[in-house]
């Protein structure tokens, strides 16, 4: 473990419609719908804290009303209660759950603001030099030690993680761990492609606009590696995204036949 790391802000990207699995989002953001009983949301920050990463800020959009509620009401769903009727400021919230200690913010940054915007109205919250990004529909069992320490070995502006195969996701074109070129969703590729789990340097603002039309993936990341300041850190385990109701069944499949290789609680 990385013991001068674990005051690093966790930032997920919770903002998105979901629309590729309309019969789940309809109703609730994709963060929120379930693996096993728990949001995939959930089980993302679950994975973060298990190396000691307990400070979350949530970008919220669509729906994000919900993701407010869940934890806003954490405690009181989440513990055994004793009330005393009648007298309604005697709740005794007995503690039983093993999430102490996580902070997460949770920030409404516009109903269909772009990626870029959500990170950008984020800014004032992270006071450290580096954080960490993801998107609130992901999940591996990348080691998020090697990660950082891979981030910090090489001293550039951002580091992504590299996933393979997936082709529906961003391209990355790399020369050694050196990304030469960043192409959003390409038509055709059988390289690495971008699972999210990114290290930023908090320079990255200055890439980015408040503007609901600021994107991340597309102009950012793109300028950012022509300049020579992206990273790829190779994930060869596990990974997967909640981004269609065959996703869905596979994750909880995985979760109910007790083969979820991120689950390390």
């Amino acid at each position: 473990m990385i013991d001068q790391n674990k005051n690093i802000m966790v930032v997920i990207l919770c903002g998105g419609t979901g629309t590729r699995m309309r019969e789940e989002t309809e109703f609730r953001p994709k963060p929120m719908v379930n693996i096993g009983e728990r949001p995939i949301l959930w089980h993302i920050m679950k994975y973060y804290s298990r190396f000691g990463f307990r400070d979350f800020a949530l970008a919220l959009g669509y729906r994000g009303d919900m993701i407010k509620n869940y934890f806003c009401h954490y405690e009181l769903m989440n513990n055994d209660v004793t009330i005393a009727l009648g007298q309604p400021e005697n709740i005794c919230i007995h503690k039983s759950h093993d999430e102490a200690g996580w902070s997460i913010t949770l920030a409404n940054t516009g109903e269909k603001t772009l990626k870029g915007g959500r990170l950008k109205k984020l800014e004032k919250y992270i006071s450290g030099d580096i954080f960490m990004m993801t998107y609130g529909d992901g999940i591996s069992d990348i080691d998020i030690d090697a990660l950082l320490t891979f981030h910090h070995a090489h001293g550039k502006l951002v580091t992504v993680t590299g996933i393979n195969p997936a082709s529906r996701f961003g391209e990355l074109k790399i020369d050694g761990d050196l990304v030469k070129s960043f192409a959003e969703k390409p038509q055709n590729g059988d390289g690495l492609v971008n699972g999210g789990f990114f290290v930023f340097h908090k320079s990255i603002f200055d890439y980015l606009t408040i503007d609901d039309s600021c994107d991340l993936e597309i102009g950012p990341l793109e300028q950012i590696a022509k300049n020579g300041q992206l990273m790829v850190y190779k994930h060869r385990g596990f990974w997967a995204c909640m981004d269609t109701l065959r996703d869905v069944e596979y994750l909880n499949n995985l979760w109910n036949s007790g083969q979820a290789k991120w689950k390390i609680w």
